[in-house]
């Protein structure tokens, strides 16, 4: 359940700094992410509303994620796991303990729904993998 008094907007802007700086620098993502994310600066701010609207409830966030990963090409679940890593290994940094608890909660539900939703856009007559990300 978002809740305003879990973070500020700084500590959330934070997050989604640190957090994506290790994505576009990451032997893996990186390539993926800069291959898709021509405006990194419009981007962060979509994401730190994201964030914001998630974990806050500020209600920012306009957009449709599902379908945006769905287009991606080549994605697998070690990717999202990996992705899922490089993320805790950032919130694990912030002093913040109710946030890095939620947002990496939030972060896993988030990256199996997606996960999820890649599948059967891919392949709709198959039932989607269990891939459970804990």
């Amino acid at each position: 359940m978002p809740d305003p008094q879990l973070c500020s907007e700084e500590e959330i802007s934070e997050l989604v700094t640190l957090f994506y700086a290790r994505v576009r620098s990451d032997a893996q993502l990186g390539p993926i992410f800069n291959a898709h994310v021509h405006d990194w600066d419009a981007h962060l701010v979509k994401l730190t509303d994201f964030w914001s609207s998630a974990l806050r409830g500020t209600r920012r966030y306009r957009g449709t994620p599902m379908p945006i990963h769905a287009a991606l090409p080549g994605l697998t679940a070690k990717l999202f796991r990996h992705w899922l890593q490089l993320f805790d290994a950032t919130v694990a940094g912030l002093p913040n303990a109710a946030l890095r608890e939620r947002a990496s909660e939030l972060a896993h539900r988030i990256a199996q729904s997606l996960w999820y939703g890649y599948q059967v856009a891919h392949n709709p007559t198959a039932l989607p993998s269990d891939a459970v990300f804990t």
